[in-house]
Parts: structure tokens; C-alpha cells; sequence
């Protein structure tokens, strides 16, 4: 019997793959690369200017919100819409295994994606004296990740509750953009007044820009490696119900 890791290794890797057959691959790492460069040309290059990425990493979230929908629109609508999915439902390994299957291969494509800007540092490096301290490049990469899971466990949510592409990628990026915005505007809008400390320190702990931001600082705190790697793991569970729903419609 096929176990579940097996199920999910084979699917990752078919998924990756496929990528790179696809032009739509091939424009996203173009777009974003492109955008990461002018940000670091305008932001970055200047004279006197810090050694440093921050810039880049703290536009990162913002970077990846329109791109990592296109990414997880197809992961399973595509698959409702031809009839694939089902030799992977009747797969003796489980709905489950082909979910985390799915967002493995994908989640290598986003590291592939975010690949091209290592040329970025080896520029900043070879232009600035003293060298970038390597810490904070590190922990922004870490914040890339996390931020690329984040957004790709919603837009594989979105995608096993649809058969339609262009419908799960709107439902992602409007996600995303609640992510991104709305607790921003709810702090703004609580009053300043002792009784609504838990609410301030609710909404601040779903501030994901401000979690970006401290990465791109250098500075790994594990509560926001903690909230990522959760949310994402709770958001893949949630696509794997979403796909199991599917036998019994």
C-alpha cells in the first residue's frame, strides 16, 4: 500500500515541475524579480545609504500578495475542473496527503521564486563597504518564506473551494489584502482607553506588516515564526476539508 508520505512526495513533485511548463511560472518569477530590483535601485543604491536590505524585505508582503494567488489558483481548481482530482481522491493515502503534496510543491516554487534576488545581496555586497551584516539578510529570507506560506495556505483554501481559476484567485487576493489591511484599520479605530488593551493586543498579534517589518530589522522572534508556520498549518488542514467536503457533493 502507497503510504501518505509517498502520495505526497510524488504530488509535490509533479507540481513543482509543473511550473516551469507553464509560462505563467516563468512571468511571476519575471514580475517578481522585477519589482524587487526597482525596489532596491530607488530604495537601496544610494549614496551614504545603509548596507542593507531592509528595504525589499519589508516590501516583500505586499511583493507577493498579487503573485502567490496566481501561484495557488490552479492548485486544485485545475484539477476539479479536468477530472484529475479523482485518481488522487481514491488514493488509498487520503485527501490529506495530496493537500500537504500540493503546498509542498508549491511552497518549493516560491523559494524558486524568491531565488533570483540572492543577486541583489552579491550586489549590495560588492558595492558597500563595510559588507551587509548577514543576520538581518537572513532573517529577511526567513520573513519571504513565511510570508509565501502564509499566503499560499490561503490561496490553496481558496482554490479547494472552487473549480473555477479565476475565482480562487480572486478569493486569495482579496484575502491577502484583508490580511494585510484590516487589522491595521481595526487598531486604528479601537479607543485609547485601558478597557480595550486586549483588543489592541489582539489585533496587533494579527498584524502581519508589522511581523514583516521586525524580520526585516533582524530580529527572529519565535512568536512570529510560531503565528506563521500556525496559521499556515491550520489554513492547509482547512483545504484538505475543503477537498474531502468535495466526496460528499
Amino acid at each position: 500500500m502507497i503510504g501518505p508520505a509517498c502520495v505526497a512526495w510524488a504530488v509535490a513533485r509533479r507540481e513543482f515541475s509543473s511550473f516551469f511548463r507553464i509560462p505563467l511560472g516563468w512571468i511571476i518569477i519575471a514580475v517578481f524579480s522585477l519589482f524587487a530590483a526597482a525596489i532596491f535601485c530607488s530604495m537601496t543604491l544610494r549614496s551614504g545609504q545603509v548596507a542593507t536590505m531592509r528595504a525589499v524585505f519589508a516590501w516583500a508582503g505586499w511583493l507577493l500578495w498579487p503573485l502567490v494567488p496566481a501561484v495557488s489558483m490552479r492548485l486544485l481548481a485545475e484539477e476539479y475542473r479536468t477530472g484529475t482530482i479523482e485518481p488522487l481522491m481514491t488514493s488509498p493515502a487520503g485527501d490529506y496527503a495530496v493537500v500537504v503534496g500540493k503546498f509542498a510543491g508549491a511552497m518549493a516554487f516560491v523559494a524558486c521564486l524568491i531565488a533570483p534576488t540572492l543577486v541583489l545581496v552579491a550586489v549590495l555586497a560588492a558595492l558597500s563597504s563595510p559588507a551587509p551584516d548577514a543576520g538581518p539578510i537572513l532573517a529577511g529570507y526567513l520573513a519571504i518564506l513565511l510570508t509565501g506560506s502564509l499566503y499560499l495556505s490561503l490561496g490553496l483554501l481558496a482554490s479547494s473551494l472552487t473549480n473555477n481559476q479565476t475565482l480562487a484567485y480572486l478569493l486569495a487576493f482579496f484575502g491577502i489584502l484583508g490580511v494585510l489591511t484590516l487589522p491595521q484599520i481595526a487598531l486604528s479605530a479601537v479607543p485609547p482607553n485601558a478597557s480595550w488593551d486586549w483588543a489592541r493586543t489582539t489585533l496587533a498579534s494579527l498584524n502581519v506588516n508589522a511581523r514583516i517589518v521586525d524580520f526585516a530589522r533582524g530580529v527572529i522572534d519565535l512568536s512570529h515564526v510560531t503565528f506563521f508556520i500556525t496559521t499556515s498549518a491550520v489554513l492547509v488542514l482547512l483545504a484538505g476539508v475543503g477537498l474531502e467536503s468535495r466526496r460528499w457533493r
